[in-house]
């Protein structure tokens, strides 16, 4: 099973490796990356302070600071997993997992980055700011990644079950051709937002210490605080409801 997941725009840098872009998932997206990052490298260079601001969606010269780094092969790199440090990524708890469950994530977590959008969560990537959204200049990157991975994709997956648990935004960049799943959070009644990042990131923990292989598993899959309430299915999306609270 393959699960499709967001980034986070918040960020902690582990200084592990160097970045190299040729070892991204998907080699035939490196023209697109390598032309997304010089514009992306220009604006740094540039560093026009309304156009960084609008870039990295940031307002304070503090915040902005640390992220004013060029990419190349000398930036400091580490793994997608562990860059990425949102709401899902810290109820995730990657550090914390057994090494077997760490494998699983790597293995099989596919994470859509803004800036170079779909790699694997064991990929090494550096320290960057894209706000979800934001172009680079003349490059519109949900549109290039969407339009130059999508069959890459389909293909990357074509053996694998599906779970789909990204923000609905990355749509734009991918929508699985062939039958997935996604997930649904209720709490009294009522579709939860930030909650639901939280519960992202508890069921890709589950998933991933239990070695969950398939949808089927999945459904089995005991999750503490959350209770499948229903199933609804259209065309080749299923949805599964839960309940918070129990």
């Amino acid at each position: 099973m393959k699960i499709l997941l967001a980034p986070s725009e918040t960020k902690t840098l582990y200084k592990d490796t160097v970045f190299d872009i040729n070892n991204l998932l998907f080699t035939d997206l490196l023209p697109h990356r390598k032309d997304i990052i010089e514009e992306y490298n220009k604006i740094i260079e540039y560093n026009n302070p309304k156009e960084i601001r609008e870039m990295f969606g940031l307002k304070k010269d503090s915040d902005i600071l640390q992220y004013l780094k060029i990419i190349n092969d000398k930036s400091i790199a580490c793994k997608a997993i562990k860059l990425y440090t949102g709401v899902a990524f810290d109820y995730l708890g990657y550090d914390l997992l057994e090494t077997k469950a760490k494998n699983y994530i790597e293995k099989n977590v596919i994470i859509f980055s803004n800036l170079f959008g779909p790699v694997s969560a064991g990929d090494n990537l550096p320290l960057y700011r894209l706000q979800q959204g934001k172009n680079v200049r003349n490059q519109k990157t949900d549109e290039i990644y969407k339009k130059y991975s999508s069959s890459l994709l389909d293909e990357y997956l074509k053996d694998d079950d599906i779970l789909d648990i990204r923000a609905g935004y990355y749509d734009k960049f991918y929508i699985p051709n062939k039958n997935y799943t996604i997930l649904k959070f209720l709490k009294d009644g009522k579709v939860v937002s930030h909650w639901a990042k939280a519960y992202r990131g508890k069921v890709l923990q589950e998933l991933a210490k239990n070695d969950i292989q398939n949808i089927n598993d999945f459904l089995a899959l005991n999750i503490d605080g959350l209770q499948i309430v229903e199933l609804q299915t259209k065309k080749n999306k299923t949805e599964i409801i839960y309940k918070i609270g129990i």
